[in-house]
């Protein structure tokens, strides 16, 4: 058995990561900036996509506040390495929609997408649903059409959320993923997207891609960290 499939480590790796990222929020300075978009969202109830690219996915949770926002629940993919975070997410109080699209380009099966496209749908309902596009194996800021497509069966607002740390780590894999550091500066950037009705999927795609990107770049310029 690989060690990361070991439950008994998962779970204790998934409680050491909940308790360092916890810390972190909590003595990190943060700026937040258009909160009020983020703020019409959660007064409204009902459903909203929040969506950022898969490095900044350590920082989330600290730009949904639990008491003040809707629930929520993460889409991470099935991986061992999911499996782990999606054991840190819950003790945040974030539990998981499990599963990941297939890669067409290798020829691979589905892994849970089609399933987890009706969980999402199902969670959109009722709450929030938080998903890294180009996640979790990348392109890094590749554009999945899963996001588009729950947003137009769903019709729920989108909001695009930046989210920067810095001094940070970062880990030397595929999107140079961000790791915070206690004791720094954060930053959380908000903008909404809708649907445009009667819009196709892949020029929404392109637009909404963009739109994440910025509201990144704007985080980071906030707290100063480099970009990738």
């Amino acid at each position: 058995m690989r060690p990361l499939r070991d439950p008994a480590l998962q779970s204790a790796l998934g409680w050491i990561m909940a308790g360092w990222l916890r810390f972190c929020y909590a003595t990190i300075r943060w700026t937040h900036d258009n909160r009020q978009v983020a703020e019409e969202i959660w007064d409204q109830g009902g459903g909203v996509l929040t969506v950022f690219w898969h490095s900044r996915t350590s920082l989330a949770p600290a730009a949904w506040p639990l008491g003040r926002a809707q629930p929520i629940k993460g889409m991470i993919s099935r991986s061992a390495d999911g499996e782990l975070f999606a054991r840190a997410m819950a003790r945040l109080g974030i539990p998981a929609v499990r599963g990941s699209s297939a890669n067409k380009d290798k020829g691979e099966t589905d892994k849970g997408g089609t399933q987890a496209l009706r969980d999402g749908l199902r969670q959109l309902k009722v709450g929030g649903l938080a998903i890294t596009p180009d996640g979790p194996r990348g392109p890094v800021h590749s554009m999945a059409e899963g996001l588009v497509v729950l947003a137009r069966l769903s019709k729920a607002p989108v909001l695009f959320v930046g989210l920067s740390c810095n001094p940070a780590i970062r880990l030397n894999n595929w999107d140079r993923t961000v790791i915070p550091l206690p004791f720094g500066r954060g930053a959380v950037v908000w903008e909404r997207g809708d649907f445009p009705q009667g819009a196709e999927v892949a020029d929404v795609s392109a637009d909404w891609r963009e739109r994440i990107t910025a509201v990144e770049a704007a985080a980071d310029a906030l707290t100063g960290l480099k970009r990738v």
